[in-house]
């Protein structure tokens, strides 16, 4: 951690020391010093992976709700729980287990107040991390600051190279007038990745360097006093004009969000602000912009997917002040915090106010409208994206294939817990939305016919989609329309893939098909003619609540890369079908009802390009395999595999293999992947990481003590092994 290598060894002394009781540490420093990043990177160390029996994390900001903080410290999503309830349930969980707490970027003692009384001190070596920018919040815990200060000159330029070069180091023609760039940031490290981030994607020349910082020490005279400002100014500045609106838009989202990718991309894509081009999709294009501003250091990389790609996004707040500053200016995007005048000309609102109805109304010229509020819009007839963070009730879905027609994206993102079950049907005039590219709505609908008419879909993303057949082509007032630009189409029920369906929907890339439990037999819905027709799917997830022989029913097209498998009923026999797909990348399979002996025996040959494979909920016992069956895997999660007897050794012995991931698994499982640990430790293999999840203290502590036990026969000190309990 360049810069910072000695607080970050002072901070894992003081979160491992002897002393028992709870303690709190707080970190504070100026935004963008690198708070969270000391925090980040000690929480994610292998000593403190072991040390602690739980680790979970907390972003509150300046505006919180408590309940969702709560479901944070969770890792919850949704709970019909009140505030009370969800902080009982967080205190029984840390009550008597040794736990570690990071909440970061708190701006109040309130906001303190309102979940350290669900942190219990167990007297055992728990440790709470604060990260503030506030002083009096910082001093307020009566502790021992870790108070961070700029970078000096050598660890400024040694952080600069790094993102600015990687492992090349910079040319000496540059090392002149790099310095001089560097100096302007003054130690502060957010600048100085920006800055790097910048230089890094440009032309690597003198000229244009000095370009940069004669534009960087213009920007300084002009804000004195916001050096920090000035510098990420100017890296808006040199941004390519395609870039701009791009990173101008994620200001959207409220601070601290984890933004979904898929989502962004969708919104992106329906604002117009993607070029084509004939060798790539629209949505391959923006995921490129994306990685151009992650590169930039103007996006941060969150969570990854179980296929390597970013899956969630953040965004510095210091960089979403800029993206807000410069919106404004550019008249790109309001942000109603009141209700201002002269709202009427106003492109982009996002405003959560309630009582703003009435003006909202009159924004006839809006384009983009992200709310919360309940009500009609029917003069706002020039909406392209309507994104409401609430649940589409039978009215709104009315209303809005009725007064917006020019929509491309309509989204229903409910922010409560409740879904209804009492299923809303599509109006017929959903057709008059002939633009709408992507439609999100959390609860289950049923279309009508007239959305096989609709050519411009793209994503149709429904918690439960009742789909009508197609019409026939015999019918006078259809002519066989397929939806060329289809590519995802999530959750369909009980639908039949006859062949015309099929036909109309050629170029998805992403199904979610779903079988309940009072549906036919599987061969009454064809689904081998997804494998005849859907030549380009790329993900598919099967859900088949008590539906017989889906393995040997449903055919998958060779360009499968990512296969959900949920509640099949198959013998682990029949996965060769899957092993064989040459594009599998992805493999994740829960519920699997086996009726023969659950014994797995993966041929060789097979699963040759598997990266990532999941297994949960599974009555699995026996699972043959070596380093042969997946030759390239490289994370291994297994979940609730209660009757499992142990984990192949030599799984181990895969070259690629960085991480196998045990939770809530039989103790023979847990015992035997900690095995493999000690196996590669000694073959000094540093790449992998073995990590284990104990449900409940008693069975943690039986596990620990057959783990010292097997030490005292043969010591190790298994730094790549990490149990914990939840």
């Amino acid at each position: 951690m360049v810069g910072f290598d000695e607080q970050l060894l002072q901070l894992l002394d003081k979160l491992t020391g002897q002393r028992s009781n709870r303690q709190i540490i707080p970190i504070v420093g100026m935004g963008g010093i690198g708070k969270t990043t000391l925090a980040q990177n000690a929480y994610e160390h292998s000593l403190i992976v072991h040390h602690f029996d739980i680790r979970t994390w907390v972003t509150i900001s300046q505006k919180y709700n408590v309940k969702q903080l709560l479901l944070q410290l969770l890792s919850e999503n949704n709970s019909q729980m009140d505030e009370q309830l969800l902080g009982q349930k967080l205190h029984k969980i840390l009550w008597g287990r040794r736990y570690l707490i990071v909440t970061d970027d708190i701006w109040s003692i309130e906001a303190w107040e309102e979940v350290c009384r669900f942190f219990p001190d167990n007297n055992n070596g728990s440790r709470i991390v604060v990260t503030t920018r506030i002083s009096n919040v910082a001093t307020h815990f009566d502790s021992l600051l870790f108070e961070l200060s700029f970078l000096d000159e050598d660890q400024s330029w040694d952080l600069f190279c790094k993102k600015t070069f990687g492992e090349v180091g910079c040319p000496l023609e540059l090392e002149d007038i790099g310095k001089e760039i560097v100096q302007k940031c003054k130690g502060l490290p957010l600048s100085i990745y920006v800055i790097g981030g910048l230089l890094g994607r440009s032309h690597k020349t003198q000229e244009y360097w000095k370009i940069i910082s004669k534009d960087l020490i213009s920007n300084l005279n002009l804000e004195k006093d916001e050096n920090c400002s000035s510098i990420l100014s100017l890296s808006y500045t040199y941004l390519p004009p395609h870039l701009k609106p791009c990173f101008l838009y994620v200001g959207i989202f409220p601070e601290d969000h984890e933004i979904i990718v898929s989502q962004l991309i969708k919104l992106w894509v329906a604002e117009g602000f993607i070029k084509p081009n004939k060798a790539q999709s629209l949505e391959d294009i923006a995921r490129g912009y994306l990685n151009d501003l992650v590169d930039r250091n103007l996006i941060l990389k969150h969570k990854l997917g179980s296929n390597g790609r970013i899956k969630f996004c953040k965004i510095h707040d210091l960089l979403r002040d800029l993206s807000l500053k410069a919106a404004q200016k550019d008249e790109f995007m309001c942000m109603m915090e009141d209700i201002p005048q002269g709202i009427e000309r106003e492109r982009r609102i996002v405003c959560n106010r309630k009582e703003a109805l009435h003006t909202l109304q009159l924004a006839s010229l809006t384009r983009t409208l992200v709310t919360s509020i309940h009500g009609r819009l029917s003069n706002n007839r020039l909406l392209r994206v309507m994104l409401f963070n609430n649940i589409g009730k039978r009215n709104f879905l009315r209303w809005h294939s009725v007064d917006q027609v020019n929509t491309r994206y309509l989204a229903y993102n409910e922010l409560t817990y409740f879904r209804s079950f009492f299923l809303v049907k599509l109006p017929s005039s959903i057709d008059v939305l002939w633009n709408l590219q992507t439609i999100i709505i959390k609860r289950e609908i049923k279309a009508p016919s007239e959305i096989w008419e609709m050519r411009q879909l793209r994503h149709v993303d429904i918690w439960g989609l009742n789909l009508p057949d197609p019409p026939q082509n015999g019918d006078q007032n259809h002519d066989g329309i397929v939806l060329q630009n289809l590519q995802t189409l999530m959750s369909v029920i009980n639908f039949v893939w006859s062949e015309e369906a099929c036909k109309r929907v050629v170029n998805l890339r992403k199904l979610n098909i779903v079988y309940g439990r009072h549906s036919k037999r599987s061969n009454d819905y064809s689904l081998h003619n997804i494998c005849k027709y859907l030549h380009k799917l790329e993900s598919l997830k099967c859900s088949s609540y008590g539906l017989d022989n889906v393995l040997q029913k449903l055919t998958f097209p060779s360009s499968l890369k990512k296969l959900y498998l949920v509640r099949s009923k198959a013998d682990w026999k029949d996965l060769t079908v899957i092993g064989s797909l040459p594009n599998l990348e992805v493999l994740k399979i829960d519920h699997l009802s086996a009726r023969e002996p659950a014994v797995w025996n993966p041929v060789e040959g097979e699963f040759l390009h598997l990266k990532f494979l999941l297994i949960q909920f599974c009555d699995l016992v026996n699972w043959n395999a070596d380093s042969s069956h997946f030759p390239v895997l490289e994370k291994l999660f297994l979940k609730r595999m209660d009757i499992l007897d142990e984990i192949p050794l030599d799984i181990g012995e895969i070259p690629t293999l960085g991480l196998i991931h045990v939770c809530w698994c039989s103790e023979s499982a847990a015992i035997s992947a900690m095995k493999i640990a000690e196996e590669q430790e000694n073959a000094c293999n540093e790449g992998l990481q073995v990590r284990v999840v104990i449900d409940g203290k008693e069975k943690l502590e039986s596990f620990q003590e057959k783990m010292k036990q097997s030490e005292d026969d043969e010591p190790s000190s298994t730094y790549n092994f990490q149990v914990g309990l939840y």
